[in-house]
């Protein structure tokens, strides 16, 4: 588990989904005036080169990022997404992807709130270095992200966004995920959740939206996207999910308006398609 290092996938079709969902939900979220929290339990780096190092090793951002880069019929949820990754190409080359925490950066507001947790080592001190000047509206804790949100929960202003996306490397971290879902809502019930799993050939990973729909009866939205066959040898990602605790009402229909046009620039043979299910209260 200490081994993984998401620069190696940084733009990928799992990294286009959940940044999708993430920069509709910190744009709905920031239209109160009270601070919100943005609390991410396993943060990564805050953005990655895909000109160099890691990224280049499997390219996988051109089956991801790559293929929308360059596009002008984007539905709007998707351009506003592209729109926040420019940020960091300016000059309209695309050399670097922004992480969650890096997103977040860009979205929030002076008022908001950071606490981003990372456990690996190397990627605790890349993340510290770079908001060593951003405190106290974002502060880095090197440490077990599942252990920091207790920690957190509930924020001062009564307001947050939680994403929690481990790696599932280990498969304890569907128990562990759905350990932490539980303690939170009992701490804060009203926060948002949102969760980022993925597509592999495990149990674990095909029972974990069931498991996630049990945790409430209602206002829960599950989506996600599958880009390809499932491989033969059961290894390898062909798709991931994003699940989300409390939505905000808009996020149904910008999911739906976004999910096709997605599955289609995305698909990497005829088994792509996408899931779009949602309990709203």
């Amino acid at each position: 588990m200490l081994s993984y290092r998401h620069g190696f996938h940084a733009g990928n079709h799992a990294d286009v989904l959940k940044h999708i969902v993430l920069v509709h939900l910190m744009r709905y979220l920031t239209q109160k005036v009270k601070p919100l929290w943005f609390i991410d339990t396993h943060a990564g780096a805050a953005a990655y080169a895909l000109d160099e190092g890691y990224a280049t090793k499997n390219a996988e951002y051109e089956s991801g990022i790559a293929r929308l880069w360059g596009r002008a019929d984007l539905p709007q949820p998707l351009a506003d997404y592209v729109e926040q990754v420019r940020v960091l190409n300016p000059d309209g080359v695309l050399r670097r992807y922004p992480g969650s925490p890096q997103l977040a950066m860009q979205l929030l507001r002076k008022q908001d709130r950071l606490r981003l947790f990372e456990l690996h080592s190397s990627e605790s001190r890349l993340l510290q270095q770079y908001f060593r000047d951003d405190a106290p509206r974002a502060i880095v804790q090197a440490g077990d992200g599942f252990a920091g949100l207790q920690s957190v929960l509930p924020p001062p202003s009564r307001r947050a966004l939680v994403l929690i996306d481990p790696s599932y490397e280990d498969k304890a971290d569907y128990r562990h995920v759905l350990a932490a879902l539980r303690d939170a809502q009992k701490r804060f019930r009203a926060g948002v959740y949102a969760i980022w799993y993925p597509q592999v050939q495990r149990r674990e990973s095909r029972q974990f939206p069931g498991e996630l729909k049990q945790l409430q009866e209602k206002d829960w939205l599950h989506v996600a996207l599958t880009v390809k066959k499932s491989a033969a040898g059961g290894l390898g990602l062909h798709g991931s999910g994003m699940f989300i605790l409390n939505p905000p009402w808009l996020l149904p229909k910008a999911v739906e308006l976004a999910m096709p046009h997605l599955a289609q620039a995305l698909a990497q043979d005829s088994s792509a398609g996408f899931t779009l299910e949602c309990e709203l209260a």
